[in-house]
């Protein structure tokens, strides 16, 4: 009897028994779902789907502008989405004016409870069937967002992943961290501004998310009302060369 075997050997003993045991497992490509933003699609390819995606800036960076457009897309697509709202901030009559279905739509409303957001995310995705899932916690305290334990974002990255639920985080800071599959930060660059020389024609404020003022130059004044909103997204996570940021509009309604 000999005193050693060789590691080949050992590995086709095995590899007769067990065909796949030394074979490299192919990585499916992973699913996205459009942000309904073209601009935001050439930068990341969309939301994918089995994983966070985190979503953060400053107030009036954009951050509700991405969500309602994304949810807009998804919901006119066949899909349902949930919206977990902590503070309550969710208007959803210019939601619906922005193109969001709301047939499609689980509105839940927390009362700036964190822990009643973070607990009805995890039932939510225990749950599944959704398409994206928002946690929007964009108002919550910058240091109390930052307090969340880490065991929360790990435990939602494991119910999600194989799953086709995109999770989206809205929040002023970075706070998902390592469990980010997908990191983008909001910053709002220049405000276009319309003149409407018309001011004492009520209707004229009847039409204004039906027409296109021309920007002016000059600093905006009481008889100007704001027209878009040019904003700049820069992706955080994954990091790989090439084009990282992008800009894009949103329009007043």
């Amino acid at each position: 009897m000999r005193a050693a075997i060789s590691k080949a050997e050992i590995e086709s003993e095995v590899a007769s028994r067990v065909a796949t045991a030394f074979k490299l497992q192919e990585k499916p490509p992973v699913a996205l779902i459009s942000t309904g933003i073209p601009e935001v699609d050439s930068l990341t390819g969309g939301l994918p789907r089995g994983a966070i995606t985190e979503i953060f800036g400053s107030a009036s960076s954009g951050r509700t502008s991405f969500m309602t457009s994304a949810l807009a897309y998804a919901t006119t697509h066949e899909e349902v989405c949930v919206l977990i709202d902590t503070n309550d901030t969710f208007d959803p009559v210019s939601a619906a004016e922005a193109g969001l279905n709301l047939e499609r739509l689980l509105w839940i409303r927390c009362a700036a409870n964190v822990e009643h957001a973070f607990k009805a995310t995890d039932l939510l995705l225990q749950g599944g069937g959704f398409g994206i899932v928002v946690l929007d916690i964009g108002d919550v305290v910058r240091t109390e967002a930052r307090r969340i334990i880490s065991s929360w974002w790990y435990r939602f990255r494991r119910v999600v992943e194989n799953t086709p639920t995109a999770l989206l985080v809205i929040a002023e800071d970075s706070c998902v961290r390592s469990c980010a599959s997908l990191a983008l930060k909001l910053n709002r660059e220049v405000d276009v501004w319309s003149s409407v020389s018309q001011a004492s024609d009520p209707e004229i404020f009847n039409r204004l998310s039906l027409v296109t003022l021309h920007p002016i130059t000059n600093n905006p004044t009481h008889s100007n009302l704001i027209n878009s909103i040019q904003l700049q997204i820069s992706r955080q996570k994954p990091v790989h060369l090439g084009v990282g940021e992008a800009q894009f509009r949103a329009r007043a309604l």
